[in-house]
């Protein structure tokens, strides 16, 4: 490691930086001599896209009195890390190209240290979102006093691993002085600390898994266990369970389409010598394909949600969508159709209720109802 004593004397010496892509060979691409490439630009529209959407949905919390409990809070907590990601990632790109060159080692630092703090915001968000699920079905805990400490709990650990994680290079691991170490993707930052990072986020991805994987058999353990004791139930939660099932299927799905073939071409970065793997040099768009997880995490956690759904919609087109009384007019989209009947109103109100204020009921099915429906959230 190469600590502060050592690199803060560089710092005012933007030579550094074309050293180091000189080495890696990232200054024979043409993005280093013109200004900003189609594909980058197609980038920019992608980000303006990630944050107007998670702005929506965070507008649409804030507004709405129904959202301000602490079941959404780690929601908005992923929708606002997600807004920072797509801002950070844009002001990344509009910095990139030939002003790489021109900045220095500690505005190159800033730069690509802003981005990965907020990308790690939004990966360890999902982790507490899972962690808070299984506390919250599988352990049983109060939603009483606890929930809201437990929720800040959660959301201050997440920023505080993100923003640990994301500093490291810029407090002194990094590889400025020592060529030979140094990440072709990041040529500032060195092979360790990325390794180092992978394996972070891979244990992230398994933790969710393992958690998700126990919700999933707890739930339908006691579905099985419960259906004798009320047959004609039993069909509703078969179907809830497969919603369940659908739900955290395209979680985890998402999750591991958009951020393997990044965490695969790091973990190559670390065993390729410098100019040896052509393919580290088109990271940007690996990292392009990890930033439409941001884009995607508000419709997976928000929009299956039909409250949700029906807040946005009120907020975006309310005199188009909206009746008199407050319904989703039928507009032929099954999708933006959130009304209810009477039945369906009465128990989504009471699912929601219970997760809401934890109140206790002596019948087991009431138990398990509202544990199906907060995964759909």
């Amino acid at each position: 490691m190469n600590w502060p004593f050592n690199i803060y004397a560089d710092y005012h010496n933007n030579s550094v930086i074309q050293h180091h892509y000189n080495y890696t060979g990232k200054l024979k691409q043409d993005k280093y001599k013109d200004g900003l490439k189609p594909e980058a630009i197609a980038f920019v529209l992608i980000c303006l896209l990630i944050v107007v959407e998670n702005t929506i949905v965070l507008v649409a919390i804030w507004k709405n009195k129904k959202f301000h409990l602490p079941m959404y809070y780690l929601l908005g907590n992923l929708t606002l890390s997600d807004l920072l990601a797509g801002f950070t990632y844009m002001v990344n790109i509009i910095m990139s190209g030939r002003k790489t060159l021109n900045l220095t080692p500690l505005l190159w630092f800033l730069r690509e240290g802003g981005v990965f703090i907020t990308l790690a915001a939004s990966v360890i968000s999902l982790l507490a979102i899972a962690i808070e699920r299984h506390i919250t079905m599988v352990k049983m805990k109060p939603y009483h006093g606890t929930k809201r400490k437990r929720m800040f709990a959660l959301i201050g650990a997440s920023w505080a691993l993100a923003v640990l994680l994301g500093v490291l290079p810029i407090i002194g691991w990094n590889c400025m002085g020592e060529l030979q170490l140094c990440s072709t993707v990041l040529p500032l930052y060195a092979k360790s600390y990325v390794l180092f990072c992978v394996t972070v986020f891979i244990f992230i991805l398994l933790a969710i898994v393992v958690l998700y994987g126990h919700i999933f058999h707890t739930v339908k353990k006691n579905t099985k266990r419960l259906g004798s004791l009320r047959r004609k139930g039993l069909a509703r939660r078969s179907q809830q369970y497969m919603a369940l099932l659908k739900t955290v299927t395209i979680v985890l799905g998402v999750f591991i389409a958009c951020w393997l073939p990044l965490f695969l071409l790091l973990l190559l970065d670390f065993v390729c010598e410098a100019g040896a793997c052509r393919i580290l040099l088109k990271a940007d768009y690996f990292l392009g394909v990890a930033m439409i997880n941001s884009l995607i995490n508000p419709i997976i956690y928000t929009l299956t949600s039909k409250d949700m759904r029906k807040a946005i919609i009120k907020l975006l087109c309310r005199r188009c969508l909206i009746t008199e009384d407050g319904q989703v007019k039928k507009i032929g989209i099954p999708f933006l159709e959130c009304s209810l009947s009477k039945a369906e109103t009465a128990i989504h109100r009471g699912l929601e209720t219970t997760m809401s204020s934890g109140n206790g009921t002596s019948s087991p099915i009431r138990i398990i109802s509202p544990k199906i429906k907060a995964v759909k959230l």
